[in-house]
């Protein structure tokens, strides 16, 4: 046992809770660490060389190393490669896009977006300078300094074809990731970016285009009945219980406007096929119109509105 004067046992108990503190970091960092943030721990440039040479630390670039050994996960590399760019890099490009898991795992170099002033290089590192990075496109995932999602699908657009652009934005959208709000604020502070036009692009080949408020799709949808000559419904009345748009009573005829969402509500589409059956119950005939029939198949939405109003009412369904 060693003695408790002894100044190397002193000095390794002394340690102890820097060694702890260093651990817990690394483990929230995916087993890396920078210098710049072992010097915070109060190590000094003699004990981190210290450490290194007792095979402790394993340098991967200038300044960063893997505690322990080198075995690195995928973001444990993502993550070293950030801080090897300093405090204020974060994943971006391809790199981001896999840690969203909107496209597979990238090989060759890992992109890393830095404000400020060009780095010297790093291999295996793919800088990409900017002059500032607005708040709002960055963020932390899993530990790991990223753009955000919207930012991240902004550069990756400058740097891959449209269709795996298409790809990435698809599986985007599937989780919910693309907020319309978020998107608009990114294409005014995007201004001349390559990436803007692809993106834009992309977006509205998934979407469509710009959404029309209920109110739009009202007003185009009543217009077109009127320069059509048809009779014109009661809207936003009750029916069999139901708040519907436009109403025929004499038809028994239902239209319903269905302005189209970013986000998709699952609960509505459930309620309005059952508000549905329960309208053809009673006799009456749904049609549901979205904005894209009204702009690309308005004669044929007008004529099924005809045939609407020209078939005879159905009677109501009974129990037996």
């Amino acid at each position: 046992m060693a003695d408790v004067d002894d100044p190397v046992a002193r000095g390794e108990q002394q340690d102890r809770p820097r060694h702890r503190q260093l651990a817990t970091l690394a483990a929230k960092q995916h087993g890396v660490v920078s210098r710049w943030q072992l010097k915070k721990l109060g190590y000094s440039p003699a004990e981190i060389r210290g450490l290194a040479d007792r095979g402790h630390l394993h340098r991967l670039y200038r300044g960063v190393y893997a505690v322990g050994h080198k075995r690195l996960t995928t973001r444990g590399r993502w993550m070293a490669a950030v801080l090897a760019c300093g405090p204020r890099a974060v994943l971006s490009h391809r790199a981001a896009i896999a840690l969203y898991d909107l496209r597979p795992i990238p090989s060759g170099p890992i992109d890393v977006t830095v404000p400020g002033r060009t780095r010297r290089g790093h291999s295996g590192i793919r800088i990409h300078n900017v002059r500032q990075l607005h708040p709002a496109d960055r963020t932390v995932v899993d530990g790991i300094p990223v753009t955000s999602a919207h930012r991240a699908l902004l550069d990756f657009a400058e740097v891959t074809q449209f269709q795996q652009l298409r790809l990435a934005l698809d599986a985007a959208e599937h989780r919910d990731l693309p907020d319309g709000h978020e998107l608009s604020r990114l294409y005014d502070r995007a201004g001349g970016r390559r990436g803007l036009k692809p993106l834009r692009a992309a977006v509205a080949h998934l979407r469509g285009p710009a959404p029309w408020t209920q109110s739009e799709l009202e007003r185009r949808f009543l217009a077109a009945i009127r320069d059509r000559g048809l009779p014109e419904p009661r809207t936003n009345v009750y029916v069999e219980g139901c708040l519907v748009d436009c109403w025929w009573p004499e038809s028994r005829l239902v239209v319903e406007l269905d302005g189209y969402k970013y986000h998709k509500d699952r609960r509505k589409f459930e309620r309005d096929r059952l508000q549905d059956t329960k309208l053809q119950l009673a006799g009456c005939m749904t049609i549901r119109v979205t904005q894209a029939r009204i702009e690309h198949d308005l004669e044929g939405l007008l004529n099924d509105v005809v045939r609407g109003l020209s078939a005879e009412p159905r009677a109501a369904a009974s129990g037996r």
